[in-house]
């Protein structure tokens, strides 16, 4: 009766094992269905050929551009730029929100270059935008999806999402999350003292996506400041040598350099694309689930996001904030991904 008894046991065991790998096999299988929502900008464009490169993980339903680094219409040819060199013209790309929805606009061709794209020469792509604009694709698609069914990826200011949300609360209902990069809290800001770009430049549009309800992570520079190139890190894309490596190398040997002058800091980040790695490989990150609030009032600390790190507050959490990352890690996957395009 023992013996049996130890046989019941291993089987039912077997049993377990088997189930628990064939769900966790369902669950990686699983691709998310992602809307991008992005101001290239010389690292949106390397966060998207990241994502495109990726179409096993991530269903790409559409681009939606904002203008953000610099004017919508430089956005939107970027855009389609990473559309064309990825080889991946059946993505659509709406344009979407011109100018913030309360402030005056601002621009980092500072940092990114008059076209919006440091190190590479730009030029009109072959295919046009989609017809119609971003805030109404993201009303019509997020209303008729499945419940919490779409993840929508921020790389620039919010407003697109936001006008959406403020003309039709309701298509919370179609998102599953929003992974935004944005905010610094450990770090400190890009273009202040407190605030980073994405945020100072709409901070009223961050609010309404913070209000909304749906699921938020944030990868802010506290961890985007911790993943960056390094000679040999650079020197892994060149050695890929196709063209999409050519572009990306290029594009990260000029746009680091700012930062490495500003910061004083041996490479450069790599912001947006660290979305894109989070989506795909979220054990490299680490995090934790705070209360975000965002200061949208005129002053010294305009656009900073205001982290309850240590909970002292007690309040509501309203987000998971990524504060740590795998950088050799991070450059691996990337590079891998790069490697998939021509």
């Amino acid at each position: 009766m023992h013996r049996y008894a130890q046989k019941l046991h291993h089987l039912l065991r077997s049993l377990l094992l088997l189930s628990l790998i064939t769900a966790t096999s369902a669950q990686a299988a699983e691709k998310i269905d992602l809307i991008i929502d992005t101001d290239p900008g010389a690292d949106d464009v390397v966060a998207l050929l990241f994502a495109l490169a990726s179409p096993e993980e991530l269903n790409i339903r559409a681009l939606t551009t904002v203008a953000g680094n610099v004017r919508l219409d430089k956005t939107s040819r970027n855009a389609r730029l990473a559309r064309e060199w990825a080889g991946r013209e059946e993505v659509p790309v709406y344009a979407g929100a011109p100018k913030p929805l309360m402030r005056t606009p601002i621009y980092a061709e500072n940092i990114h270059g008059k076209e919006g794209l440091s190190g590479v020469t730009v030029h009109e792509p072959k295919k046009g935008l989609a017809e119609g604009n971003a805030v109404n694709y993201l009303i019509d698609t997020l209303k008729k999806a499945k419940p919490h069914s779409i993840t929508i990826a921020m790389l620039g200011p919010q407003t697109n999402l936001a006008l959406a949300l403020i003309q039709e609360p309701e298509i919370v209902q179609g998102i599953k999350e929003v992974v935004i990069m944005g905010g610094a809290h450990f770090n400190g800001g890009n273009i202040t003292p407190v605030a980073e770009f994405n945020l100072f430049a709409d901070p009223q549009a961050a609010e309404v996506v913070l209000k909304s309800g749906v699921k938020l992570t944030y990868l802010p520079l506290d961890v985007t400041h911790k993943i960056l190139t390094s000679d040999a890190r650079l020197k892994q894309i060149a050695a890929l040598n196709n063209h999409a490596g050519k572009i990306v190398g290029d594009i990260l040997n000029e746009y680091v350099k700012g930062d490495m002058e500003h910061y004083g800091i041996p490479g450069g980040p790599v912001h947006d694309a660290t979305v894109i790695a989070y989506l795909l490989k979220p054990e490299l990150f680490t995090g934790r689930s705070v209360n975000v609030a965002i200061d949208s009032r005129e002053g010294i600390t305009f656009g900073q996001t205001v982290v309850d790190w240590y909970d002292g507050l007690k309040a509501p959490k309203n987000a998971f904030w990524v504060e740590n990352g795998d950088a050799q890690g991070f450059f691996d996957l990337l590079t891998q991904r790069l490697a998939r395009l021509k």
